[in-house]
């Protein structure tokens, strides 16, 4: 199990194994098994939602939230929520109809552990739960802040965000649709970056930001989102698959268009760094309050997984 990445900051790393033992234990919580026959359905939850992966949203979440006081414990049901978004897609995108992955987090993906139609369930059931979290009194007392966070993130996963990047990935590769640089930034800041953007925006209206107060915010969602992608498609080209818990080299061998492929890897590489240094500067109103988030800044484009 991957559990953790050489972040080469003390701080993020304090803070990324912090956020993944609390998200971890939340889970663990909200998923008890029950004894009867649904059980492998939960069971198959747990075995998707629990002990892998690095946990970027939810740390978006708790970071952006600390900036204006709020109480870790509902920053980290939102980013639970997010994080149940974020692994039903993983589910569906490593079923046979998609991607037809083999290998999630070190460990065999959900439908080759199970079978492709509890698969199919757990990923359901995970997108209900998030709705649920949300909904929960347990999360915010106020409800149009409950409101807001459910609108965010229904946007940020539907047809206006993840599923419609994804759609727009499929077509691609079905039709053999050759997408030039601008059409695939659209494409990945709905795929990729629509669900790390809610992160930044529902810690904000957590903190009861006015939207018009969050516009730096966004920005900084908005580069940081490119960049990871950017960092994602230089793993697919330079990564070890050992690192990386999953496979590697598929976007050349199903001839996707790429940032690397556009670009080039020495420009993909330069234009991630210079997102990078750009959502840093996003924050240069906030003091040391804002470190982790500008620490997960740099870290996105130094990964090795």
């Amino acid at each position: 199990m991957m559990m953790l990445v050489e972040t080469g900051s003390t701080l993020l790393g304090d803070a990324i194994k912090s956020v993944q033992a609390d998200i971890d234990s939340l889970f663990d919580a909200l998923l008890p098994v029950p004894d009867d026959t649904s059980a492998r359905l939960i069971e198959a939850m747990r075995y998707a939602a629990i002990g892998g992966g690095k946990r970027v949203r939810p740390l978006l979440v708790c970071s952006t939230a600390s900036l204006f006081g709020v109480s870790r414990d509902a920053a980290l049901r939102v980013g639970a929520a997010i994080e149940a978004i974020h692994v039903y897609s993983l589910i569906h995108d490593d079923l046979p109809c998609m991607d037809d992955d083999d290998l999630r987090h070190g460990k065999p993906t959900l439908h080759k552990r199970y079978d492709e139609a509890t698969a199919v369930l757990a990923g359901d059931a995970l997108h209900a739960l998030a709705f649920e979290i949300l909904a929960d009194e347990a999360t915010s007392t106020d409800p149009f802040t409950r409101s807001e966070l459910i609108l965010t993130l229904g946007k940020a996963s539907g047809m206006h965000g993840m599923a419609g990047g994804q759609m727009m990935d499929m077509v691609a590769d079905e039709e053999g649709v050759q997408y030039d640089l601008h059409t695939i930034t659209r494409l990945q800041q709905l795929k990729t970056g629509a669900l790390l953007a809610a992160s930044v925006e529902m810690g904000a209206i957590l903190g009861k930001v006015a939207p018009q107060g969050r516009m730096h915010l966004r920005a900084y969602a908005r580069d940081i989102g490119l960049a990871f992608q950017i960092a994602d498609d230089l793993l697919d080209v330079e990564g070890d698959v050992d690192k990386a818990g999953k496979a590697l080299r598929k976007d050349e061998g199903q001839g996707k268009q790429t940032f690397v492929t556009l670009m080039g890897a020495d420009k993909a590489r330069e234009q991630a760094r210079a997102l990078v240094d750009q959502a840093v500067l996003r924050l240069a109103s906030y003091g040391s309050e804002a470190d982790i988030l500008r620490a997960l800044a740099r870290f996105i484009v130094e990964r090795d997984r």
